[in-house]
């Protein structure tokens, strides 16, 4: 069986992929002399949150994920961020690739809600490798990766921030039920409102201005937007 080592050198943000998307860089080894002809490699990326601390601030946004703090004990579980395959080329002895890992911002992905939830800091995370190894002096010999390979990186938050900026610059995204959508769009096209901001605008002005305790009070029945 041919013995690989993986480790990741660096996460980095694509500037000019068509969607979000993070590059993790990453080195693979064999042993000295040993002809890889080709490796076709399953990534599976995990968040590791319990591997790192949190601010007072950003333990607030994520009781939503994981409850109150005192509950964090048992419920600060690795939260699942993707899974992609990487098809690597021939090589002896050592080679670098980059693992290609698309990503939402649908904050009802808890891996999206999570980030969002962050200041600052690296998000501890987890590659698990399995896939086949082609290798051999002459010939093929066909082999698996085992399933006990791994490599760890630190993602920078700001790198997550600064990828999502370019392609959603200072905006958030809520996803709604298909008959919910139907009913906004009848609402903006009968109001004649010029985007979805202004719709959203014009149902919270249905709500009076929030008062001294931060809480919008609804209008009474009758006043409100019909």
């Amino acid at each position: 069986m041919t013995d690989l080592g993986f480790i990741c050198t660096g996460v980095r943000a694509d500037p000019h992929a068509a969607g979000p998307t993070l590059v993790l860089r990453l080195r693979i080894t064999a042993d000295p002399g040993t002809r890889v002809h080709a490796l076709a490699l399953r990534c599976q990326l995990r968040l590791q949150p319990a591997r790192r601390g949190y601010s007072d601030a950003e333990g607030a946004r994520l009781t939503d994920l994981f409850g109150e703090r005192s509950r964090w004990g048992t419920t600060l579980n690795p939260i699942e961020f993707a899974q992609v395959p990487v098809m690597v080329p021939g090589f002896t002895s050592e080679t670098e690739v980059d693992v290609v890992v698309p990503c939402t911002y649908d904050v009802d992905i808890a891996s999206a809600r999570y980030f969002r939830s962050l200041d600052e800091g690296d998000v501890p995370l987890l590659l698990l490798f399995s896939g086949t190894v082609f290798s051999g002096p002459a010939g093929f010999q066909v082999t698996p990766v085992p399933w006990d390979k791994e490599a760890s990186v630190g993602l920078p938050v700001s790198v997550w921030r600064e990828m999502i900026e370019q392609h959603f610059p200072g905006c958030g995204w809520l996803r709604l039920p298909g008959d919910l959508m139907d009913d906004l769009l009848a609402f903006r096209t009968g109001r004649a409102l010029p985007s979805w901001e202004a719709t959203v605008r014009t149902l919270l002005d249905a709500v009076e201005p929030a008062g001294h305790d931060g809480e919008r009070t609804a209008v009474p029945t009758g006043e409100g937007v019909r």
